[in-house]
């Protein structure tokens, strides 16, 4: 998944998903709990590969595991192209109103606006592009 897009939350929590997204999601996705303060957007398939490594982890690690699963959401869109962003998981991530949706490779995350400018910030300086480029031994 590719991009990064602004939209807002509605008074209900729900979110509009971006169409070029929404392809990549499929009906039926899964909203949970990323390690920085955001949200992490898996599709199905997605999700499905993450559940089988976690299945095929020793019982003592799965357990570390739990914060994930138990604050995901199985989310599905309505006819906008919306999805309802449960309130732990927009409290979480400290959502108020604008949601930066940004994609990341196989799954999507969404911010508040307001820290992922933060993020970007620092994220795109010519020397921390010139590290990820150096990782990727380009």
């Amino acid at each position: 998944m590719t991009g990064e897009y602004q939209h807002s939350l509605d008074n209900k929590g729900r979110l509009f998903i971006p169409a070029k997204l929404r392809e990549e999601l499929g009906e039926v996705f899964f909203i949970t709990l990323s390690m920085d303060r955001c949200l992490c957007v898996y599709s199905g398939e997605a999700w499905q590969a993450l559940s089988d490594k976690v299945n095929a982890m020793p019982y003592i690690k799965q357990r570390k595991m739990r914060p994930l699963f138990a604050h995901a959401a199985r989310c599905e869109l309505d006819a906008q192209g919306r999805t309802l962003i449960p309130q732990n998981l927009r409290d979480y991530a400290g959502f108020t109103k604008n949601v930066t949706v940004v994609g990341c490779n196989n799954h999507a995350e969404l911010w508040d606006s307001e820290a992922w400018s933060a993020v970007y910030a620092a994220e795109t300086s010519p020397e921390n592009i010139a590290a990820v480029m150096e990782e990727l031994d380009f």
